[in-house]
């Protein structure tokens, strides 16, 4: 009665299991050069100079910057990036977002006064078109004499 083999994962007392999702931060006022890698979700409030990847979400707040690449599961962006952004999942631009460079989404929400200068290309093609080559990297039609 009290002993229930079919249980399988320990639970806390909240009912979640006992593993704690992981979350990496960068803190305003820190400044990352280079590539952050994660299985999990990322958090940025400081500056990051390079490449932002992660299978889980990306959360840019309204103090982050990324200067470099985004490939991510989904984002939540409130802060400024330079660079191309791809998201598989969702990406929400904040208010006070701020993109400089192309975007390859499958889905977008863009909150009001939110500012995107680049391309922007949704749906489910999306992802695979955006490790190809960007769209200003598309070759001239040749000219007939």
């Amino acid at each position: 009665m009290f002993n229930n083999k079919n249980n399988k994962k320990s639970k806390t007392v909240s009912g979640t299991s006992s593993q704690s999702p992981a979350l990496n931060m960068i803190s305003e006022g820190s400044k990352l050069k280079g590539t952050i890698n994660s299985q999990n979700d990322i958090r940025i409030a400081g500056f990051v100079e390079g490449e932002a990847i992660a299978k889980g979400k990306l959360i840019v707040t309204s103090s982050g910057v990324i200067d470099g690449e985004v490939n991510v599961g989904e984002a939540d962006i409130a802060g400024k990036i330079d660079g191309t952004i791809r998201v598989t999942g969702k990406l929400n631009l904040r208010q006070s977002a701020v993109i400089n460079g192309d975007i390859f989404t499958k889905t977008l929400v863009v909150e009001e006064g939110a500012q995107m200068n680049g391309a922007c290309k949704m749906g489910v093609q999306s992802e695979a078109s955006g490790k190809s080559a960007t769209p200003a990297q598309s070759k001239p039609k040749s000219e007939k004499a």
